[in-house]
């Protein structure tokens, strides 16, 4: 007996087409893309983990970045306040070659180009803001720029800094002091230069030609304050370097903690492309079938076996 009606089959067939055509879709979105989904409602239960797993991630990577950043900035600061040591070393040396040859000529121009190395350390600027005046980053710290400058007027009317200690947060429970500030780096070498510079003013000074056994004893006396001022001076060098090492540090382990988050980001989001290959190839071939299936079901149709054989007698 011939069969009546098709349509159920017919929606059988179209069904299977358009869940083959949806299957193919998603193996070719996922081989093109490399990832199982393009939404969160793809990955289903696993959406939550992932949104908390990208929080986590784009955190991680906002603290790296701003490692990096103050990276550069120490090892600029380092430069600085090793000019500001510097200083103090070359001062020392200018005065013991000054004694040692019982003659001082030259010292005040050798001390005074001293100074002026050290109040550009201490002017040192980062991105276009001063380094050493706290958070007044816009506001040169030091003013003076001869050594007269010390003796007209107190030694803390040359800085303009404020007493904000620059932190700086590397991650969520770390923060770095990173910031010095240009009077308490700069106070104990300026009043050194500032008594120099005094002593050079009659009736004392000037400090030209042979010196007198009084001002061998005074230089004497500076060399040992300047070799004190040095060693806080290298202290605080160091203190920069210990930042630069946390900073370094903790760059490292943000850096692996950013590589096990995309390790494990990647494990929810990436596609296993062998799969979605076999996919894609099972989707045609349900494609394939259920074409063929509907061509026969079209060609079965009751149109067909009602189809007139002649005319109307």
């Amino acid at each position: 007996m011939d069969r009546i009606a098709t349509n159920s089959a017919y929606n059988a067939v179209l069904s299977n087409i358009m869940n083959a055509e949806i299957a193919q879709s998603n193996a070719g979105n996922q081989i093109s893309s490399t990832e199982k989904a393009t939404d969160l409602k793809g990955y289903g239960t696993g959406a939550e983990s992932l949104t908390a797993m990208q929080a986590t991630s784009t955190q991680v990577t906002g603290y790296l970045n701003n490692t990096q950043l103050i990276s550069a900035k120490l090892s600029t600061q380092d430069s600085a306040l090793s000019q500001v040591s510097g200083a103090a070393d070359s001062a020392v040396a200018s005065i013991t070659q000054a004694i040692a040859v019982g003659n001082s000529t030259g010292l005040m121009q050798q001390l005074q180009n001293a100074f002026g190395s050290a109040v550009e350390g201490l002017n040192t600027t980062y991105n276009g803001e001063y380094l050493f005046s706290g958070g007044q980053v816009n506001t040169q710290p030091v003013s003076a720029t001869q050594l007269s400058d010390l003796t007209a007027q107190p030694v803390a009317s040359s800085f303009h800094n404020d007493q904000r200690q620059i932190t700086t947060q590397v991650d969520a429970n770390t923060t770095v002091a990173t910031g010095f500030l240009a009077d308490k780096v700069g106070t104990p070498l300026f009043n050194a230069f500032q008594a120099i510079e005094a002593y050079n003013q009659p009736p004392t000074g000037p400090l030209t030609g042979q010196l007198t056994t009084t001002q061998q004893a005074f230089l004497t006396q500076q060399i040992a304050t300047l070799n004190t001022v040095q060693a806080g001076l290298n202290t605080v060098v160091g203190q920069n370097g210990q930042a630069q090492d946390q900073v370094t540090n903790m760059q490292s382990d943000l850096t692996s903690r950013q590589t096990m988050l995309a390790g494990l980001i990647g494990n929810v989001t990436q596609a296993d492309l062998a799969q979605a290959d076999a996919n894609l190839q099972q989707a045609q071939l349900s494609i394939q079938a259920a074409g063929q299936v509907f061509q026969a079901l079209n060609a079965s149709s009751l149109l067909n076996t009602l189809a007139p054989s002649g005319g109307i007698a």
